[in-house]
């Protein structure tokens, strides 16, 4: 979305075009769990994970601290203003209990993803309660929603995405480590629609790959035709 559990993917197995001895390529996931088209590539990049030897770690951004203090349309305030429930959620389940349950945010998220996206639930507050009991978190997590007393970390993990690829830019945002381990560039998307299954996703992470190897690649882009397929 630009501006205006269970784990669900289980650890990478190799393919015909990997080595069982390719040590994992970390990769930064940042997501609003509201935008619909961060939800398409984050089921992406999960089949990718099933294919190629990555580590997804995902993150938080934040498209109501992103709109902050911009001219919009009313009806876009107001999705701003519900959207600041979910996400808050997200970071207080990560900072209270993250510690004890990696891949918390990782749950969490296809949780709640799965309810606001292919399940269509618009009462944000039922599906964070839901959400909640599936991944076996305290059902006094849901208060946070209407809470800024964890936004201090919320912003932090904003800001780490948006210092990366700029403030152009919306949800989600990909960053995949350089070869040596240290940390490599950061884009916007992809944004696609259906999400690719098996070795499709991986041809497609074959291609992220490829265009974060060159220092002067900034962006492809083409005007959406279709809306999400959530398949």
């Amino acid at each position: 979305m630009e501006t205006v559990t269970t784990d669900a993917a289980p650890r990478p197995t190799p393919s015909a075009t990997t080595s069982t001895e390719d040590a994992a390529t970390a990769v930064e996931f940042w997501f609003d769990p509201i935008c619909p088209w961060a939800w398409m590539t984050s089921r992406w990049v999960l089949e990718a994970e099933r294919v190629r030897p990555i580590d997804v770690e995902f993150k938080v951004m934040s498209l109501s601290v992103l709109n902050e203090g911009r001219d919009l349309p009313a009806e876009y305030v107001e999705m701003m203003a519900k959207g600041w429930g979910p996400v808050r959620v997200v970071v207080a389940a990560q900072e209270l209990h993250g510690a004890e349950r990696p891949g918390l945010v990782r749950d969490l998220y296809t949780a709640l993803g799965t309810r606001i996206h292919p399940g269509g639930e618009k009462d944000y507050a039922a599906a964070i309660a839901g959400a909640l009991e599936e991944v076996g978190l305290p059902a006094d997590l849901a208060r946070y929603a209407g809470s800024d007393e964890y936004d201090a970390p919320l912003r932090a993990s904003h800001e780490a995405a948006i210092s990366r690829v700029g403030d152009d830019v919306g949800t989600p945002v990909i960053a995949v480590a350089a070869a040596d381990g240290s940390q490599g560039p950061a884009f916007f998307g992809p944004v696609i629609t259906p999400a690719p299954k098996g070795e499709e996703a991986g041809r497609l992470w074959d291609g992220v790959v490829a265009v974060a190897q060159v220092p002067g690649f900034y962006e492809l882009k083409r005007s959406r035709t279709a809306g999400p397929i959530f398949d």
